[in-house]
């Protein structure tokens, strides 16, 4: 990988098992959270009896080992040092394989180091890994923790948790867990405890008292050439709050036991570590045949981000809930407007985890709250704070800050796009009454939208938005293509003709005159992306003029900065999820890498070290806000289009 990661990826299992290097060097800034506080791994190589840093910053201010490479791959992340005559490769792998939920939800993730003499002699080498009460407290310090060592034959673990359990006990946005327990485990090798200075980023201890307790495991290392295998496991005893149930993950859904896993983790290593490069490896030929290299890399990146920004549970009927989090912006959980720019890369790999995202909002929208106490007839925004899913907590539900047309559109496109992904009809033909609600809400209002808030809310209320009346058009384009699959020719038609009318008004209200079209209709010469109306091309339906879209798309090269083309003329700021939708309307593959090649360049130069964001400045290409999101899932629409899984036939 040429691009430089603002952050790079380590263990990457869910919103709360989440470990990121923000550094070039692994050895140059402790490890963090993706909410940016310390989750401290220390990696130590003991070579001939002299001590050597290869993981995190060490309070005893050891040397470092040189590093000299550094890769990521969408389920793995490599780096290469050497010291003392040896070269040590340290390879963190995340198999988050979206067929195989037992993988893709087991929480355990590999750390495997290989030493290779590099002056053909032989060198006693060890290699210890130390993780820090940070990994399971809100903050050090935070509570008391509780240590274990457990011996399971060649496979020996030490286990940590907070003293005090509450398991499920708050929810919340910059939070991490601070129940359940972590397992660090090594195969042939031994496990302990220790008490640690703490060492800051800034390299000064503040006093020589600070403390926390590290579990640690150490393997002797055979060199000339040998390896050890180390593994990363969290249970979190239950993980989501669903309508008053305390549900488990898919993993343990029939009360399989950490400890099991992991040893069935070190026995699988090989087998698993090789679908994982399968993956990766067709993931980045794929993307690459689509978009180009840079585009390659920018899905290699995010990829496990995405995965390990939801949570994957089972309700009551034993039917798939994939729970996101609204990562560092309100912490809201199965957010619509999260959810619907995520879904090209699900639809890709894997498209019941859709349906699995829209499942908690079908729930909701017939609950008694939102259909009879708030008299509500659009899409719900959210269903809770996470991990508490027992309905919408945004904005306290008031009227004014609903996003209506929006989430109809949302949620009507999303099961539109499930349908023809998975090959199967039924969840909409299951959710259809809400489906039709949602669609004559946007017949109604759709058109010419009211001043309302559309997904990018941090931008404030817009009436007569042009690009949240095409979400409308999308959303009836969508509710046809639903009843077409239901074999309902008349709604099918009826839904079309509507989309079609609203298409064409759309064209005289919203032009400038010059080719593009406007942010709002009653706004002349203003400009903003237009990337709802992405679909209507990956769809194959041809709604909308294509010379429109060619004139428009060509209109934005007058409103691009060094790092992009801004959301609209508002703020010079941008969206990385919707800027690669509105990408994909290019016509080939060159106008979108000439498009996409700043956002490759704004996360290569990025300041902010933090995993991907999806909100930056266009002139600048430092961090506006947001962290971690699933939106990141948007990228992938080029994939999809290339794919040609939408298209209807």
């Amino acid at each position: 990988m040429k691009l430089r990661p603002p952050a790079v990826p380590l263990i990457t299992i869910d919103p709360y098992f989440s470990v990121w290097s923000p550094a070039d060097k692994l050895t140059d800034a402790t490890t963090e959270h993706w909410t940016g506080k310390p989750n401290t791994i220390l990696g130590t190589a003991t070579i001939d009896g002299t001590d050597y840093q290869f993981i995190g910053v060490n309070s005893k201010d050891l040397p470092k080992m040189k590093q000299i490479f550094l890769n990521v791959t969408a389920l793995s992340t490599e780096y290469r040092f050497e010291a003392g005559g040896i070269e040590l490769t340290v390879l963190f792998t995340t198999p988050l394989l979206p067929d195989d939920y037992y993988y893709f939800t087991r929480p355990i993730s590999y750390l495997k180091v290989n030493c290779r003499s590099l002056d053909g002699k032989n060198h006693r080498v060890k290699v210890k890994i130390a993780v820090s009460e940070e990994i399971c407290l809100d903050y050090r310090g935070y509570g008391e923790v509780e240590t274990e060592l457990i011996d399971q034959g060649d496979i020996k673990t030490a286990k940590i948790g907070n003293k005090v359990q509450k398991v499920l006990g708050r929810d919340g946005d910059d939070v991490r867990i601070d129940w359940g327990y972590f397992y660090l485990s090594v195969k042939g090798g031994k496990t302990g405890t220790e008490m640690i200075p703490i060492a800051f980023r800034d390299g000064i201890r503040h006093g020589s008292n600070l403390y926390m307790t590290f579990v640690t495991a150490e393997k002797e290392i055979e060199c000339p050439e040998g390896d050890a295998l180390f593994t990363f496991a969290y249970d979190d005893v239950e993980s989501i709050i669903y309508f008053g149930d305390h549900l488990k993950s898919w993993w343990n859904k029939d009360g399989a036991v950490i400890t099991d896993e992991i040893v069935k983790a070190f026995a699988d290593y090989s087998e698993v570590k090789e679908k994982a490069d399968i993956f990766s490896a067709k993931l980045y030929a794929d993307a690459e045949a689509a978009g180009g290299n840079h585009y390659a890399e920018m899905l290699e990146l995010a990829y496990r981000q995405v995965c390990a920004a939801h949570k994957l549970v089972l309700d009551e009927d034993g039917k798939i809930l994939y729970i996101s989090k609204e990562c560092f912006s309100n912490g809201c959980a199965a957010t619509v407007d999260v959810s619907y720019p995520s879904i090209p890369m699900f639809l890709l790999y894997n498209p019941e985890l859709v349906a699995g995202m829209m499942r908690p909002i079908c729930k909701y929208a017939r609950s008694d709250e939102w259909e009879k106490a708030l008299h509500y007839d659009f899409a719900p925004h959210d269903c809770g704070r996470y991990p508490f899913v027992n309905g919408q907590v945004y904005a306290g539900n008031r009227l004014e800050y609903q996003m209506p047309v929006e989430e109809c559109g949302n949620m009507i496109i999303m099961a539109a796009a499930h349908a023809i992904a998975s090959g199967s009809i039924q969840f909409a033909k299951d959710n259809l009454d809400l489906l039709e609600k949602w669609g004559n809400y946007l017949i109604k209002y759709g058109a010419d939208p009211d001043n309302q808030l559309c997904t990018d809310d941090f931008a404030g209320h817009l009436a007569h938005n042009t690009n949240l009346s095409l979400k409308a058009i999308s959303g009836l384009i969508g509710l046809s293509i639903i009843y077409k699959m239901l074999h309902d020719e008349h709604n099918s038609g009826k839904f079309i003709r509507i989309a079609k009318k609203f298409a064409d008004d759309w064209v005289v209200r919203a032009a400038n005159g010059d080719g593009s079209f406007r942010l709002a209709f009653d706004r002349p010469d203003t400009f903003s992306m237009k990337y709802n109306i992405v679909w209507d091309k990956l769809f194959g339906t041809d709604i909308m003029n294509k010379e429109v879209i060619r004139s428009e798309f060509a209109s934005y090269r007058d409103h691009m900065y060094p790092y992009g083309l801004p959301l609209d003329n508002r703020q010079p700021y941008t969206k990385s999820d919707w800027y690669v939708w509105t990408g994909t309307l290019a016509e080939t593959k060159e106008q979108f890498e000439e498009f996409i090649e700043p956002l490759w360049m704004a996360y290569n130069f990025m300041e902010t070290r933090v995993p991907m964001t999806d909100w930056y400045w266009n002139a600048t290409g430092s961090m506006r806000g947001f962290r971690h999101r699933s939106v990141q899932g948007g990228l992938f629409i080029k994939l999809l289009e290339y794919s040609g899984k939408m298209k209807v036939n």
